[in-house]
């Protein structure tokens, strides 16, 4: 990779610096130009600090909130958390953004254009190894999990960056046209931004999901206040200063850590015209209530796999659950929670290929880790309740992870699956035990015969979450029967179906709800950060020898 040419487009340090090109040059060689931490560096001893950004500003608060190394217990980063006292410059801030927005397709189209190249520039930042790696390594830190994982996070950032270069901007507020009753008369439909909006985004993927929706809210003409989950909201204040460099406007944008109780309250008194949640169905559910529906949702997913009854590669069907089941450590919300069985895949080894292959999996490189949501003990009680159920058995795992040093606020624990009959799912006082999302790595397992598959469309139509799904199979007759009867928003069909993927490339979110969020594809950010507005022109000319006609 040639450096100096990285150098040169990071450049914007100031005149003199560049003047100075081995001064800069050998600077870069030790840091990043936009970087405020050294990845490797952080710890106990030298911990990082996470500012807050408001009315283009980085700003820090009165109290300081420190974030545990999730792998060794050690105190490793300061999070500057804004409370009650400290909200009112991010209340003012979000006011002053107008309802029509910051640009829309009457108002200052040129920002369309600037965002375009804003893009442009930060996709080739990222893609950059130097800076990939930093952000990779960072997200390790704080979200542990393999470094292909963490990785896969950047390049779907990057990938999503670069499709939203030059012109795609301005593509996203595409009008039409539709001729009048009369001569002079069209209307015409445009896409119109929100103004002031927030954005609360999990800790699962601290790069990816703040950044495609926060771009995508910029895009459209709005003005967003972003709050990340402090266990690694560092990733996104990194990134936003990567940003920044890339020529984003610093009064764009504002970034505050604060606990649920603070940010609940800011919502209240900001009153954003509308607010992208992703996270937990409970707290999605108040969200609504004291938003007064003014939100978008992607929230729990207790995803489905359903495997066909043609049976094919199950050494590459094994491989794909448990890539869908266990990587990242079960952490995604498109996580396969439920594999249903055709008991043709019975009679195949395919479980003691997906229990070999989860035996595979070691906390030294990450393949599994600890679980920021859910403790062991809660995970290894949900379990022990699960297996009171009659018929029900442990096919593997079920055991704490050992010999680390996994603080005990977080989970560690063995990639899991407890079958269960599906006849004893389907009972009322089962359904939600078996059914309950466990964001770590864990699944239920059952099977079902051909007369069955009614009881399986029956537990699909039960779940209250239908955000991704997987139908394992080539037969068109029995993919046409589980896609007609079926919801959920990203559903993968065929021999190579998977639950998990949410790349750049289609829309990734739930269906079924009409508080449904997507992201990552046009179709998602106009849905999302755009409503429809209609102007019709009505010119004339009035004709001739017109008069006054009676009243109507």
């Amino acid at each position: 990779m040639n450096r100096v040419l990285l150098f040169s487009l990071l450049g914007g340090r100031g005149a003199s610096q560049k003047a100075s090109g081995r001064l800069g040059f050998a600077r870069f060689l030790h840091s990043l130009p936009f970087t405020t931490v050294e990845v490797e560096e952080i710890s106990g001893t030298r911990p990082a600090e996470v500012l807050n950004f408001v009315q283009g500003e980085w700003k820090k608060s009165s109290s300081w909130n420190t974030i545990v190394d999730p792998l060794t217990g050690e105190p490793f980063i300061k999070v500057a958390e804004v409370d009650e006292r400290g909200l009112q410059p991010f209340v003012d801030s979000l006011c002053k953004c107008p309802k029509h927005g910051l640009h829309n397709p009457f108002k200052a189209p040129e920002r369309y254009l600037l965002y375009g190249d804003i893009s442009a520039k930060a996709a080739y930042i990222l893609s950059c190894r130097e800076v990939s790696d930093f952000f990779t390594r960072l997200i390790q830190r704080v979200a542990p999990k393999s470094y292909q994982q963490a990785l896969g996070e950047v390049i779907v950032t990057q990938k999503f960056l670069e499709n939203f270069s030059g012109d795609q901007v301005r593509f996203l507020a595409r009008s039409f046209g539709v001729p009048g009753n009369h001569l002079g008369q069209q209307s015409n439909g445009f896409r119109w931004p929100y103004g002031p909006v927030a954005i609360v985004t999990p800790f699962n993927f601290p790069l990816e999901i703040p950044v495609l929706q926060l771009m995508g809210a910029l895009y459209m003409g709005n003005k967003p206040l972003l709050k990340v989950d402090s266990k690694v909201s560092i990733v996104m204040e990194q990134m936003l200063r990567l940003l920044h460099y890339s020529g984003l406007p610093v009064e764009d944008v504002d970034f505050i850590n604060s606990d649920g109780r603070v940010m609940n309250k800011l919502l209240n008194e900001s009153n954003p015209r509308m607010t992208l949640f992703t996270g937990s169905s409970r707290v999605a559910e108040k969200l609504a209530v004291d938003l007064n529906g003014r939100i978008k949702l992607e929230d729990a997913g207790f995803d489905w796999k359903v495997l066909g009854p043609d049976v094919n590669e199950v050494d590459y069907i094994a491989w794909v659950c448990d890539q869908d089941a266990y990587a990242c450590s079960g952490q995604k919300c498109s996580a396969q929670s439920i594999l249903f069985m055709h008991e043709n895949w019975s009679r195949t080894p395919l479980v003691n290929k997906m229990k070999d292959l989860a035996e595979r999996r070691k906390l030294a490189d990450l393949t599994i880790g600890p679980i920021l949501t859910f403790t062991t003990e809660a995970m290894l009680e949900h379990v022990k309740k699960l297996l009171h159920i009659p018929g029900s058995k442990l096919l593997f795992g079920g055991e704490a992870l050992e010999n680390h040093s996994i603080p005990p606020v977080y989970g560690a624990l063995k990639p899991t699956a407890v079958y269960v009959p599906l006849s004893e799912i389907l009972k009322g006082n089962n359904f939600d035990l078996v059914t309950r999302e466990i964001f770590g790595p864990f699944q239920i397992v059952t099977e079902y015969k051909n007369d069955e598959l009614p009881m399986v469309l029956e537990a699909l139509e039960r779940m209250h979450a239908h955000l991704t799904a997987a139908v394992v199979s080539n037969d068109p007759i029995f993919l046409q029967a589980m896609i007609g009867n079926s919801v959920n928003g990203t559903t993968y069909a065929g021999l190579r179906a998977r639950t998990t993927g949410a790349p750049q490339n289609h829309w990734f979110g739930p269906a079924g709800d009409p508080r449904g969020a997507g992201i990552g594809t046009p179709e998602a950010i106009k849905l999302v950060w755009s409503c429809h507005r209609e102007i019709i022109y009505d010119y004339g000319p009035i004709p001739k020898h017109w008069e006054v006609p009676p009243s109507t």
